[in-house]
């Protein structure tokens, strides 16, 4: 199992003790990604533009895991309105169309931040090797 710190790191991810991302079996599971940027500030006010920003994350993630968005199976998103679900399902469509994966979008009552209105989990499957993946803040040799 490997576990990996984002890049950069989100805010919470020293504080509360979680990795960015767990590679299990050629699995790679991304956990909750929202538009929060390494400052603390959304990017973006629309669902749309948090979406985007989300899965913009998600790919630098996969990259340097040695994945794409081809390689992803599942998309999960948490709205706080789902009455913007034409909003994040276009952001979905723009970014992942053509792979086609999962998509589940429920309604939460609210994230962590109120400035936040989406969240994303997203599963893939590694198909080549990673290269060494360095921990934000470490030099590799």
């Amino acid at each position: 199992m490997e576990r990996v710190a984002g890049d950069p790191p989100s805010p919470w991810e020293t504080e509360y003790g979680f990795s960015r991302a767990i590679v299990v079996d050629g699995q790679i599971h991304i956990g909750g990604t929202t538009a929060v940027g390494p400052l603390g500030a959304v990017v973006g006010e629309s669902a749309y533009e948090q979406m985007a920003e989300c899965l913009r994350k998600v790919r630098h993630e996969l990259a340097r895991l040695g994945a794409g968005p081809q390689d992803i199976v599942a998309v999960r998103a948490y709205v706080t309105d789902i009455s913007r679900h034409e909003d994040v399902g276009r952001a979905f469509a723009d970014a992942l169309r053509d792979v086609r994966p999962l998509f589940t979008m429920v309604e939460v009552s609210a994230l962590i931040d109120p400035r936040m209105c989406v969240e994303i989990e997203v599963t893939a499957v590694r198909r080549r090797p990673a290269a060494a993946v360095t921990p934000p803040g470490a030099s590799r040799s």
